[in-house]
């Protein structure tokens, strides 16, 4: 039987398990792994602004394209200080298995080896990269941007400004931090019993996805949602957000590896094809169902793949890639249409239909076809290969992320409320919130 502790090595996502090696005291930064995760670090970056910031300006109405712009841009602006200040610490700080410490609050301690490599952990379990602290502190930095903006996609045209940031600002630190160190840090639980997470489908799209799931509910329908036309204003606008973020997810996924190597590679490949995959699936299933194949479905189709191949991307060849990418395809489709309608809740641009059950798919998958020899190491020579047992470690990590995820967000949005109110009045969302929040409006 395999320990926890190589577990724990493999179950890191690639960017963490490439660097599996200790680092030697006059071990030199490699500039090539170095420029690959500098690029990886800034089309992660253009998946929210400009990706996610169009993808969802043109799905909403004309009166709220502004409104959310100013989401995505203004929530990048916020979780990038709220990371240097304290996010970062709280994720990759040494800390235990539940959060980190305060040992990088304000970046402290980066004056220190800035520009040798770096090393995530401790003792035994210590990682080391072949690239600077900052890089890596980044490209993190990255991810938690992209998963605090997707959320806003679930209560698109009704939120109140005020309430969006101050939720994001505590969500960032008590929600995505802690749920970030135990999957990616050597001393978090979940690291430790050996779920697999390559890029991200439990700390980034079941996170987001779920988080705003519960904040549909909590916060309620849209006025006039199920009799007005609700529309999308401008799908060029989503068509052109979509695209770069499918660009982008190679940064996200390929970036995952850590370095320029073989494993960023299949990254890539299987990447392209699950995104692929999922099109079809989606576009076959409208047609059957709907009559016609639609532009916004192929767009939802292709984010449904990359999402749902983000867990795995490490970890599986190029076939399992396409089943699991016309699974996503399908199973994105029925949580954007049937789930939605059947349990009555409002996910206004799909937050959870897409990211969250496609999150999940991914996830569970991954402990499915996982091939061995992707993840293998000298200490583990025959990798992480797909087992029984691995599904259900699959499982227990997309339940507790789901579970503590849903009653924090709960949690969070019931303060908020408390504090400033989430909700424009009915006036106000009739107005649009262009005009009601920003004082301005489309020409």
């Amino acid at each position: 039987m395999r320990s926890f502790g190589r577990a724990a090595m493999l179950a890191l996502p690639a960017m963490l398990a490439a660097g599996a090696a200790f680092a030697a005291d006059d071990a030199k930064i490699d500039t090539g792994d170095t420029a690959w995760m500098m690029t990886s670090a800034m089309v992660v970056l253009m998946m929210t602004i400009p990706g996610v910031a169009l993808f969802y300006a043109g799905m909403v109405r004309k009166k709220n394209v502004l409104a959310t712009l100013m989401q995505s841009f203004s929530v990048c602006a916020l979780v990038a200080v709220l990371w240097m200040v304290a996010g970062y610490s709280l994720a990759f700080g040494e800390g235990g298995p539940w959060i980190g410490d305060f040992s990088r609050v304000l970046m402290a301690g980066m004056a220190e080896g800035w520009d040798k490599p770096f090393t995530l952990g401790s003792g035994d379990s210590a990682i080391a990269f072949t690239i600077p602290e900052t890089v890596f502190a980044m490209f993190q930095m990255t991810f938690a941007i992209i998963t605090a903006a997707l959320i806003t996609g679930a209560v698109a045209d009704r939120m109140k400004f005020s309430a969006l940031m101050l939720f994001i600002a505590l969500w960032t630190l008590l929600v995505y931090s802690p749920v970030a160190h135990w999957v990616w840090h050597p001393s978090g639980w979940i690291f430790a019993l050996g779920a697999l997470d390559f890029a991200g489908g439990t700390v980034v799209h079941i996170n987001a996805g779920v988080a705003g799931l519960v904040a549909a509910i909590v916060i309620g329908k849209r006025v006039g949602y199920g009799t007005d036309n609700m529309a999308p204003h401008n799908l060029t606008l989503a068509v052109v957000g979509a695209s770069l973020l499918w660009v982008g997810w190679f940064g996200f996924n390929a970036g995952s590896a850590g370095a320029a190597g073989a494993r960023a590679g299949m990254a890539m490949l299987v990447t392209q094809i699950s995104a692929a995959g999922a099109v079809l699936a989606w576009l076959l299933a409208e047609w059957a169902t709907k009559g016609k194949p639609s532009v916004l479905g192929a767009v939802s189709g292709a984010i449904a793949g990359l999402v749902a191949i983000t867990p795995a991307a490490g970890f599986v060849l190029p076939g399992p890639a396409l089943v699991i990418g016309v699974v996503a395809g399908l199973a994105g489709f029925w949580g954007a249409t049937a789930l939605k309608h059947w349990c009555g809740y409002d996910d206004s641009l799909d937050a959870f239909g897409v990211h969250g059950i496609c999150g999940i798919v991914g996830a569970l998958l991954t402990g499915v076809f996982a091939y061995g020899a992707l993840s293998a190491s000298t200490a583990t020579p025959e990798g992480y290969g797909a087992s029984l047992d691995q599904f259900l470690i699959q499982c227990y990590a997309v339940a507790a992320c789901f579970a503590f995820t849903a009653v924090m967000t709960f949690v969070l949005l019931k303060v908020v409320d408390v504090i400033v109110g989430l909700r424009v009045t009915e006036e106000e969302e009739r107005e649009g919130l262009d005009v009601v929040l920003h004082g301005e409006r489309l020409g």
